[in-house]
């Protein structure tokens, strides 16, 4: 089966026409290569080559037009818009650009569907006028000024294409529409011209004109590439433009309507394959290339067409090493590679042009890929020291002057990093563009620059050239956002371009890059509603009703031509593979396209469907388990000369997985900067507080006067000690400074109930604040002994009552300072850990000697003071309602069990650490 443009130049030679004296005006830039290729293969001796155009190049020469770019075009329009409205009203750029963008698109599709523009404006502006918002009779300021710019939109665009038309400049529509006016001119100079249309399918008004008139004027020949299945189907959308053309055309009267094929109906293989995430799609048509290659040696023959642009980098990552040449057309987008990432943090950190960074964004830009190399020292890394000095001292806010003496060494860098942009994009663009130079160099020097790590930065530097001309020659660029905003434009316009052979091997392109071209393979990727087709994408000023009423395309019609793309791919390949995303995604969808139900639909071919599933292996969830080495029994030897702490203890009672990797392996949780004041920190403050204002009274009975003179010194000492633990993070404002009047409150009615119980005539002694105790424990089995270690709170004197007491930041009730069987002190953590505990420092206290028996121990809890001392109890069963909260002998010798039974288990070599389950 011949391709499309091998049947055309045959065609054309059957009916005696020069090849090299004829134009060939073509949809794509794209499908030139290929026509030269196709013309060379029917030549038996050398000829010049024929003119080639897109029909872009072809209408700008018709009109004498030179084609703007899309900044420039938005720069030219913001100075038409400051030409004609009042000062006192005109937007800043960045608010202009925001919708600018938008009438432009607009503009550009009035005039390629050439539409009298004083008839559309006047229906806008009288549109706007009926469905405003306000029902007051005197409109209020707002929607005069929203109806006074509907009025102005005629006279933005005629004093803007005027101005355009003057310096020989446009847009794409007014291209068009000048090239419409230039057309008699244009047939009466060149009426020795041949000119050959092939492969077209929706034309805009414009195109449609100039095409007729050249064909009117036996100057064209025009080549539809159409299949019967589809023009003679009166609801298949493939055919929706060409059963127009045949039907209105004036031309086709009376000649034929060349060509209507047959060839979407042979015999093909279809495969319709869903697959979840674009990566799975990347893999499983990296597994079809491998396939085909073993068949296959001609890769020419076959075509990657991907629907979504982002697929490219994991197809390229994918493709076997078998393929050693394939042509990629479609370029990589700029804002995928790494450096735009890089870039783009930049801007986030300049934007708010702050006096301070906000230590994520610092760390962001020390630590990227990009940058991470000039840093690098010895065998160290600048970077990597910042950024541990950062989270050590729990810094969120970095000033300039502070990361560069902790760099001395690379100050440079960090001045370009960090030194103000000051809200001018000059001097943003001036960084920009010396960074990129250091980066350049730096990776010259270490020898670590590859080829297309340099062509980013050369792409990106030529990106910021551009930036800096269009803001020195129009001056509208006034603050970063601005910047931006369109830098952002630039970014998603730029494509870096592949070398390649682009008539050898494996092809891969984007859906219009396929226009004209035919292949015997074709894998389409990203075959799902939203991307083919795009569906419902509305970005217009412009009604549907409006667009319905002057012929101006709507959705339906962009549906209608993807749907022409997508069926002409399958009319000449013999091999279809349609890939789909199954996964649900929350903008997108995961569903499947109705191209692929219409498949189904027509019954033409046999379509085989396939799903692919991840295979998911079933875990068996086990319980991490940890045997007791030798090694792991020294660690615990070491450990015990050391002493466990009641948390330690508690911690393995909780999970003795976390009790391993803390205390046996050393393992401590990763150090992060501590934005907000975190749980741990506050109540360290509280205790740290109190333990600075009773500490000196020890021995002393405690007084009014006393807890006054606290009082008044509350939020120095909560101050002194937030400064020490808190290190340099800032406390002012925000959640920190909510967390620091919630220390002072928890102080504050503490002592207000130390005050109120000491008036009321209760007497404290202070015995000890804060003691460190330790002891020997011998447990049977072991020839050394355990020690325990702990501080306690507070030890004071209540009525003649020794109580042992320990203060909790966080809300405690009653009931978890309760028991009633001994056996479960030592099994349940979330119901008697902090009975536990205050039994700890009880039994420390005793063996030590320093308190004499009966005592009370308990929780002082800082958020459930209304609740007082809360009392260990010991009750007789679950129910009953008395419980004895006096701690003595018995009592402690009863927990002394249960301590003993927990550290030989915790000692005992045949018993395994073992993972517990924790509710999350």
């Amino acid at each position: 089966m011949n391709p499309f443009i091998k049947d055309v130049l045959q065609d054309l030679q059957a009916k005696n026409l020069n090849l090299e004296t004829l134009y060939f005006i073509l949809p794509s830039k794209r499908a030139g290569v290929f026509l030269k290729h196709h013309i060379s293969s029917l030549l038996n001796q050398p000829i010049f080559s024929p003119h080639i155009l897109s029909i872009e190049e072809f209408v700008e020469e018709l009109s004498g037009i030179q084609t703007l770019p899309n900044p420039d075009l938005l720069f030219q329009f913001y100075e038409t818009y400051k030409s004609l409205t009042d000062e006192k009203d005109q937007e800043s750029f960045e608010s202009f650009s925001k919708w600018a963008q938008i009438i432009l698109q607009d503009f550009n599709e009035i005039d390629r569907y050439l539409i009298p523009q004083d008839h559309i404006f006047d229906y806008l502006s009288a549109i706007k006028e009926l469905s405003h918002w306000s029902l007051e009779p005197n409109p209020t300021v707002l929607v005069e000024n929203h109806l006074k710019f509907w009025k102005q939109l005629k006279t933005y665009y005629s004093v803007y294409t005027e101005k355009l038309l003057q310096s020989k400049q446009g847009y794409q529509g007014l291209i068009y529409r000048k090239a419409v006016e230039n057309l008699d001119t244009y047939i009466k100079d060149n009426n020795n011209k041949t000119h050959v249309f092939l492969g077209f399918n929706a034309l805009n008004t414009a195109e449609s004109k100039v095409i007729q008139a050249l064909l009117k004027n036996d100057l064209a020949h025009i080549y539809w590439d159409i299949d019967t299945s589809f023009i003679n189907d009166s609801i298949h959308d493939a055919g929706w433009f060409t059963r127009q053309h045949r039907k209105q055309w004036e031309y086709f009267k009376h000649n034929p309507f060349n060509w209507v094929t047959s060839n979407y109906s042979e015999p093909k293989h279809v495969k319709t394959i869903g697959i979840p995430k674009l990566v799975g799609q990347a893999k499983y048509i990296g597994q079809i290339l491998e396939d085909l290659t073993e068949t296959e040696t001609n890769l020419s023959k076959i075509a990657v067409v991907l629907g979504e642009e982002q697929l490219l980098l994991p197809v390229l990552n994918s493709i076997p090493k078998s393929i050693t040449k394939l042509n990629v057309t479609m370029g990589l987008p700029l804002q995928f590679v790494p450096l735009a990432s890089f870039f783009e943090q930049l801007f986030v950190l300049h934007k708010p042009n702050a006096e301070h960074y906000y230590y994520k964004d610092v760390i962001a830009l020390l630590s990227h890929p990009s940058i991470y190399p000039l840093f690098e020292i010895g065998s160290g890394n600048v970077a990597s020291e910042l950024i541990t000095h950062i989270q050590t001292n729990n810094l969120v806010y970095l000033t300039l002057s502070e990361l560069q003496q902790r760099s001395n060494s690379h100050k440079t860098v960090i001045d370009l990093l960090f030194k103000s942009w000051k809200n001018e994009p000059n001097k943003a663009l001036e960084q920009c563009s010396k960074l990129i130079f250091k980066m350049k160099t730096g990776f010259d020097d270490n020898k670590q620059l590859h080829n297309l790590e340099l062509e980013y930065l050369y792409r990106f530097n030529t990106l910021f050239n551009q930036l800096s001309e269009l803001n020195s020659k129009y001056k509208h660029l006034k603050s970063i956002i601005a910047l931006q905003s369109i830098y952002n434009e630039l970014l998603s316009s730029e494509t870096l371009d592949f070398k390649g052979e682009p008539l050898e091997g494996l092809q891969i392109m984007g859906m219009l890059e396929s226009r004209v071209l035919d292949f015997e393979t074709v894998i389409i990727s990203s075959v799902n509603e939203g991307i083919l087709p795009s569906g419902k994408t509305n970005n217009s000023f412009i009604p549907f009703d409006v667009k319905i009423e002057n012929k101006l395309p709507t959705f339906k019609e962009k549906d209608a031509v993807y749907t022409y793309h997508f069926y002409r791919l399958l009319q000449r390949a013999k091999n279809v593979y349609i890939l789909y995303n199954t996964e649900i995604d929350a903008l997108k969808g995961g569903e499947k396209s109705r191209f692929l139900t219409q498949l189904d639909i027509e019954g033409i071919h046999n379509i085989q469907h396939t799903i692919i599933a991840p295979e998911v292996p079933i875990i068996e969830k086990k319980r991490t388990q940890i045997i007791k080495t030798p090694s792991v029994l020294i660690k615990l030897k070491e450990l015990s000369e050391k002493g466990y702490s009641p948390s330690s203890l508690t911690n393995y009672i909780r999970n003795p997985m976390d009790f391993y990797y803390d205390k046996v392996l050393g393992i401590a949780e990763f150090d992060d900067v501590e934005e907000n004041i975190a749980a741990n920190t506050l109540g360290s403050v509280i205790h740290n507080a109190l333990e600075e204002f009773y500490k000196p009274l020890e021995g002393s009975i405690l007084t009014e006067v006393h807890l006054e003179s606290f009082k008044r010194d509350i939020t120095k000492m909560v101050t002194k000690h937030f400064e020490a633990l808190y290190n340099k993070g800032g406390f002012s404002n925000g959640k920190n400074l909510i967390i620091f009047e919630i220390a002072q409150r928890y102080i504050s009615n503490f002592i207000n109930l130390e005050l109120e119980s000491v008036k009321s005539g209760n007497e404290i002694e202070i015995i000890s604040i804060e003691t460190d105790s330790a002891i020997d424990i011998k447990i049977d089995g072991l020839n050394f002994p355990i020690k325990l270690k702990g501080k306690v709170d507070r030890i004071d004197s209540f009525n003649g009552v020794t109580r042992v007491i320990d203060y909790k930041s966080g809300k405690v009730e009653q009931n978890k300072v309760e028991i009633t069987n001994w056996e479960d002190i030592t099994t349940d953590y979330d119901k008697y850990s902090k009975s536990f505990q205050i039994l700890c420092y009880a039994y420390m206290m005793r063996q030590q000697k320093r308190i004499e028996l009966p005592i009370e121990a308990g929780i002082i809890s800082f958020k459930n003071l209304s609740e007082g001392f809360l009392k260990f109890g010991k009750k007789a069963s679950s129910h009953a309602r008395t419980k004895d909260q006096l701690i003595t002998d018995t009592t402690l010798d009863n927990f002394e069990i249960e301590l003993k039974k927990l550290i030989t288990e915790i000692w005992n070599p045949t018993l395994n650490f073992i993972e517990k389950e924790l509710d999350s």
